[in-house]
């Protein structure tokens, strides 16, 4: 399985594709694919039938569609700047990625 440089959570800039230069969360990440959800991007609609058993009422539901991580930036918390990920072993022995544009720490 590939490791992606893009975890859960981080803001991205979107970079190609019908969502250009929008921004929003990362909701979930789909390693195997190399696919993410983003928050507010690449909405698709999406024809669903009632089941009142779980409570759905059906008809036509907008929600987001996986987007390819080449298509995303990580935006720097510090600066704001969209940015390439790098990794950086820190004093403690940490393994943590970094910022390539202003060298923010992007884990917690």
């Amino acid at each position: 399985m590939p490791k992606l440089k893009i975890k859960k959570g981080d803001e991205v800039l979107v970079i190609a594709g019908k969502d250009r230069g929008k921004r929003g969360r990362v909701l979930r990440v789909d390693a195997e694919r190399q696919r993410v959800v983003v928050e507010g991007v690449n909405f698709i609609k999406r024809h669903t039938r009632p089941n009142p058993s779980k409570n759905i009422q059906g008809g036509i539901v907008e929600r987001e569609a996986p987007i390819h991580v080449s298509n995303l930036l990580v935006i720097s918390p510090e600066s704001g700047r969209p940015s390439r990920v790098g990794y950086q072993v820190l004093d403690d022995g940490r393994k943590v990625r970094v910022a390539k544009v202003d060298g923010a720490i992007l884990d917690r």
